[in-house]
């Protein structure tokens, strides 16, 4: 690298470092936000022109590191997106499974993760013994589908995947009369009941952020909210989907918020949303709650600004699909599937 570009490269991780003070200092999500500076704006620019890269980001990171980021979206939205984008170098500031997903449909491509540690602790959470035991109960009348939260191993094992924002499409669309819905018991449960026609087996996993939301948290905050509406994501537990007015995913629970009459909103999902919410809604007055025990991920928390641009100068973090040819291919094939039923 030029002398230059390495100038601009220290300067670039010292801006990230500096305002790392302010960021823990901020009330709000706009607030972190605003704190990261114009010139680690530019110094992070250049480092992509320098190496071709682009910068995905998932709602539930930090707020200034969506705010640095050129698309933001949901799980679905980022798989969707990584296939179009013209750059040979993906920057995925998400979990494991995500740089995974994001390498499978751009096998040429470098994809890079700003901390490959942070790891999603659902997306182990199935038995091969569990899948092989439905197929061998049900034979072609199964489908395994597997949400996108999951490890590259456990997609080959699957015929389709899903996002929370296709889920029902995609299975009431599906053939087969049996689903095997893996690894998220309480997304699969919603689905279930959304999709009546199918008989849906479930398995035990779960995400330890949402599974800890309680009905008793999102009561006690609409006593304290009595005319905020509950928008909840379909990874919680049933007793706390009762609760809700809207059940949805990232992606959803945000438009709704911005396109709904309603000012005041209790959020039950990921607090990385915030973000998006307060960025889409400013100047309307709309407040945003939370549960008691505000939910965050701590492997998403982990993705950081200085980590991001260590990425960008070093080429760290590089995604490799830890597979066979055959299982990789097959996994692959479930995020194929996963597009083209989703855009029918």
């Amino acid at each position: 690298m030029a002398q230059g570009a390495d100038t601009a490269v220290t300067g670039a991780a010292e801006l990230a470092r500096d305002i790392a003070e302010g960021l823990a200092s901020a009330t709000t999500a706009t607030e972190r936000a605003a704190l990261v500076p114009a010139e680690l704006v530019d110094a992070i620019q250049r480092l992509k022109q320098q190496h071709d890269a682009v910068i995905l980001a998932h709602y539930y990171v930090a707020p200034e590191v969506q705010a640095v980021a050129d698309y933001v979206g949901d799980s679905f939205y980022l798989a969707k997106l990584a296939k179009s984008l013209p750059q040979q170098t993906i920057v995925l500031c998400g979990v494991e499974f995500m740089g995974e997903s994001a390498k499978l449909l751009n096998p040429t491509k470098r994809v890079l993760l700003p901390e490959p540690a942070a790891d999603c602790p659902m997306a182990h959470m199935v038995k091969r013994e569990t899948v092989d035991a439905a197929r061998a109960e049900f034979g072609d009348a199964l489908a395994v589908v597997c949400y996108v939260n999951s490890t590259v191993e456990i997609k080959s094992w699957s015929d389709v995947c899903v996002t929370s924002s296709n889920a029902v499409k995609i299975v009431s669309e599906l053939p087969q009369s049996h689903v095997l819905f893996i690894p998220d018991q309480n997304l699969g449960r919603y689905v279930a009941e959304q999709v009546p026609q199918k008989h849906v087996l479930l398995n035990k996993g779960y995400c330890p952020r949402h599974h800890m939301i309680t009905a008793e948290q999102v009561i006690d905050t609409q006593e304290a909210h009595p005319d905020a509406l509950v928008l909840a994501h379909p990874e919680c537990k049933a007793e706390v989907l009762a609760e809700a007015d809207y059940i949805g995913s990232t992606a959803g629970i945000i438009k709704y918020a911005e396109e709904s009459d309603a000012s005041e909103f209790i959020i039950v999902t990921v607090r990385g949303v915030l973000y998006e919410l307060e960025r889409r809604c400013q100047g309307t007055g709309k407040r945003f709650y939370f549960p008691a025990v505000r939910p965050t991920c701590v492997n998403m928390d982990m993705i950081t600004l200085e980590k991001l641009v260590r990425c960008l100068e070093t080429g760290e973090g590089e995604v490799e699909i830890g597979v066979g040819e055959a299982a990789a291919a097959q996994a692959k094939l479930t995020l194929d599937r996963m597009l083209e039923y989703a855009a029918k």
